[in-house]
């Protein structure tokens, strides 16, 4: 079965609070994330769309990073939530369903 190419605009509208999930499942980094994402059907999330969402959530103090050497390779930025991150990703977990149930009301309407 073909992936489906999902319009970047819904991709951006989601990511944020995907990527506080898939931290949320335990300390990670950024490829790890990408293939997390593409495992769930989002496709191939690109570094460049991928690290400005780590940088805000950073700078919001939702995650707490650090650097471990590679084991044969550089070292990596490892991610993961703070207590502040997972009230974050309660709260647009919430918010994300509710929005999620209007949409899905209003397209019954034209299925």
């Amino acid at each position: 079965m073909d992936a489906i190419i999902w319009p970047s605009s819904w991709l951006k509208g989601f990511l944020e609070v995907a990527v506080l999930a898939i931290i949320a499942e335990g300390e990670t980094y950024g490829y790890e994330i990408t293939s997390r994402l593409a495992d769930a059907g989002f496709g191939t999330v690109k570094g460049g769309t991928l690290y400005p969402v780590l940088g805000r959530l950073e700078e919001a103090g939702l995650v707490d990073t650090h650097w471990r050497a590679g084991d044969s390779g550089p070292g990596r930025k490892y991610y993961r939530l703070t207590a502040d991150g997972g009230a974050a990703l309660r709260e647009r977990a919430a918010t994300w369903r509710a929005f999620s149930d209007n949409l899905t009301a209003l397209l019954k309407e034209h299925s």
